[in-house]
């Protein structure tokens, strides 16, 4: 039986679209829910459009009461039955008392080289550093911020005149492959690295 996967995104999806496209044919897993915390975020409308079912829940109403917008989360997601949340540029911080019953069965990615630049401006940091290797990572989704077990890397060169846009567009291009990979290895229970060239 397969797998329900659940997407969370606040802008335009492109992450959201590379799995919607994996999950065909023999994958182990299905989407069944895209949720964002924004009504006008690209990736919702997309969604709708595919025959997607789609939820949002505005963080907004909830100010900084971050149980009460997390609880709503969850109480839209009890009708789909979902087994894995895959996080795709979901733009707020879950706390603990969110993802802990969901360890093991939620995943993110992060454009950078975990444990390299957790959190924001990812890219700006590793060029003002002068690395000379980005990337993304998809990783376990625990309590600390892009802290969890890494599943999957792929590595991006930093080249000479790399401004952010530049590098995050050509590393967007690695997402679009490392996280769909990730995803069909870790429904079917393979917790192993997977590490791209």
């Amino acid at each position: 039986m397969s797998k329900r996967v659940a997407i969370f995104l606040s802008g335009g999806g492109s992450n959201m679209r590379s799995l919607v496209a994996s999950m065909t044919g023999d994958h182990p897993a299905r989407p069944a829910l895209v949720l964002s915390n924004r009504s006008d975020a690209g990736g919702i409308a997309w969604a709708a459009g595919q025959g997607i079912a789609t939820e949002v829940v505005d963080h907004r109403p909830h100010g900084a009461d971050r149980a009460a917008f997390e609880a709503e989360i969850e109480a839209r997601l009890v009708p789909y039955g979902i087994d894995i949340i895959c996080l795709a540029g979901f733009m707020r911080v879950l706390t603990a008392g969110f993802v802990t019953p969901w360890q093991g069965r939620m995943i993110n990615i992060h454009p950078s080289l975990l444990p390299n630049y957790r959190g924001l401006h990812t890219h700006v940091r590793a060029l003002e550093a002068g690395e000379h290797e980005a990337g993304c990572t998809v990783h376990e989704v625990t309590a600390e911020l892009d802290e969890g077990p890494v599943l999957g890397q792929a590595r991006v060169p930093v080249l000479a005149g790399d401004t952010p846009d530049a590098l995050a567009a050509r590393v967007l291009e690695q997402e679009h492959i490392l996280y769909p990979a990730v995803l069909r290895r870790f429904a079917a229970g393979n917790r192993t690295p997977l590490y791209l060239p």
